[in-house]
Parts: structure tokens; sequence; C-alpha cells
């Protein structure tokens, strides 16, 4: 037996449009808090940068430390301006963060580190190093439909 669904009180069209609308004003709304929160991470980091120079100016000296802050500070200021630029985040960015990080962490801590200590950040640096690696090689071997059709005349190349 077949039973009829009983017909929708308002035209189909009607209702993909109005789903269609809110959809749209909460992804806008989402897209909104995003390049907030974006914002203030780079007001926060340039911040951050501006305090730290004028602490080298006050010490009257720059420390490899302080370079490496620097540097860390910097990769996220790139990791925001590409977000901002293309729309997208490549996950190779927080490594890279998270590999400078460690090394500032091993350079400042060295001599209060164990050896097993010491063996594990410069392993986890490794395999940092090794996923970014992967990542690119993957990227360029295999890229994404849409940069393969962007690319469609040209092989594919390690950017940057």
């Amino acid at each position: 037996l077949r039973t009829a669904l009983p017909a929708p009180s308002v035209p189909m069209d009607i209702q993909s449009h109005a789903f269609d609308r809110i959809r749209r004003f909460f992804s806008s709304g989402l897209d909104g808090i995003e390049y907030l929160g974006l914002l203030v991470i780079a007001f926060a980091t340039t911040t951050a940068m501006y305090h730290e120079v004028v602490t080298m100016f006050e010490a009257k000296r720059v420390q490899l430390a302080d370079l490496l802050l620097m540097f860390l500070y910097l990769e996220v200021l790139a990791m925001i301006g590409h977000y901002f630029k293309s729309g997208q985040l490549p996950v190779r960015f927080p490594l890279y963060i998270a590999m400078v990080a460690l090394a500032r962490y091993l350079i400042l801590d060295l001599k209060e580190m164990t050896e097993w200590r010491m063996l594990a950040v410069a392993c986890a640096i490794f395999l940092l190093t090794a996923a970014v690696l992967l990542i690119r090689y993957g990227h360029v071997r295999y890229p994404y439909r849409e940069d393969a059709r962007a690319n469609s005349t040209e092989r594919p190349y390690v950017r940057e």
C-alpha cells in the first residue's frame, strides 16, 4: 500500500529560498566572527612584538631567544596574512610555529634538561619536519582538484 505524504503548506521553492537565506546569514555571521578573531590575534601578536622590541632596546642587546621569539611572532602574522589573502589556512603553518617553539625551548632550557628530554624534543622537531615534508610532497605529487584545474597547463612545483 502506498500512502501519500501530506502536501506542504508552503511551496518548495519558497522553503528552499528561505533556508538558503538563513544559511547565508549564519555563514556570514560566522565569517565575521572568524575575521574579528583573526584581527584580535594579529593585534595581540603585533603588540607582543612591539613590547619585545622595546625590551631589546632597553636591554641594549639582542639574544638568540629574542630572535626566535620574534620569528614566532612573524610566523603567526604570516599565517594570518595568508588566510586573509587566500581564505585557506595550510596545516604546515602551525607546524612551522611548533618547530620554532620547540627549538626555542631547546635552546633556552638546555642546561636544565636531561638527556632524555633533549632527545625527546629533538625527535619532536624531527617528526614535525618530516610531517611538513610529507605534506608538501603530497601537495605537489597529488594536488587538490582546485589546484589541478588552476595549474592544468603547468607542472606542479614547490612554492615557498
